[in-house]
């Protein structure tokens, strides 16, 4: 590391530890970049290069984390929270878990109590699968040997949630991508739960073309943690959403296809598929 990126390193750390210290304050881009010197432009930039996000998303990930903890560990009130999050209401607080969590914070509270799920059962050329949204989007796809097994599966995702077998707009769109019907892509909407790390890795999936592969070290390098390769692995192997965010196209760097949640045999054979498809294509 030369002399200026030490210097610019040191700048992102003191602006992440200022950012955590005083999240209840919620700083504005402004007031944080005062804090390291920098102009508000350089410093957005900066900071997105070095850590992976933006200082707004930033601030955003550390206040939903210490909401979700108050929501789990005490009796507080949804307006308490967010005063004690230094929101300026609940409405703040809302859209926050809506935007970072895929669900409102009385959903989270109640570990999906409040949420309604339809779910459905459909072939595909890989197997019989389960496949579940809520109002927002697809929040589970999964291969399974027997409908009773899916169902388990949906609801071990799921404990608390109102499941209703009924089969709907969001999940015809997302069924549709076994036809070859690429065209229902922008329609398909996805309605997830995990980590920011989780997160983050999945939507990295999400980026990797059909008919190419990936390894879990260059899945790390993108998110700029290039030691992160077995968090990486945990983080793919927790994937509610079968094929659609496709971790089946991630492998080791040895070029050893590697492990998959709904068997090793069917990764091969979704590999191949989508390579003929491609080829088809072209």
């Amino acid at each position: 590391m030369n002399e200026q990126e030490q210097i610019n390193y040191n700048r992102i750390a003191t602006a992440i530890d200022y950012i955590k210290t005083n999240f209840k304050m919620q700083p504005n881009l402004d007031k944080v970049a005062e804090k390291v010197h920098l102009s508000p432009f350089h410093f957005q930039r900066l900071f997105s290069d070095w850590a992976g996000t933006s200082p707004k998303k930033f601030l955003q990930y550390i206040s939903v984390e210490h909401a979700k903890k108050i929501l789990t560990d005490t009796q507080s009130t949804l307006f308490d929270t967010a005063y004690e999050t230094g929101l300026s209401g609940t409405s703040r607080l809302h859209d926050l878990f809506v935007n970072i969590e895929g669900m409102t914070p009385a959903e989270y509270k109640n570990g999906g109590k409040n949420l309604n799920i339809n779910y459905s059962y459909a072939e595909s050329p890989f197997g019989n699968i389960i496949v579940a949204s809520t109002s927002k989007g697809v929040c589970y796809m999964g291969f399974n040997e027997s409908e009773e097994q899916g169902l388990e599966d949906l609801k071990s995702k799921f404990p608390n949630a109102s499941l209703n077998r009924k089969l709907d707009l969001l999940q015809q769109n997302a069924l549709f991508i076994f036809q070859n019907d690429w065209s229902k892509l922008p329609e398909i909407k996805l309605h997830l739960k995990g980590t920011d790390f989780q997160l983050k890795v999945w939507e990295t999936l999400l980026k990797i073309p059909m008919g190419q592969l990936s390894t879990y070290g260059s899945i790390a390098k993108k998110l700029e943690n290039p030691n992160a390769s077995r968090a990486v692995g945990s983080a793919i192997g927790s994937n509610p959403v079968a094929f659609l965010i496709p971790c089946h196209r991630v492998i080791q760097s040895s070029g050893n296809f590697g492990g998959y949640m709904w068997g090793n045999t069917r990764k091969t054979a979704i590999i191949g598929w989508e390579n003929a498809q491609t080829q088809t294509v072209i």
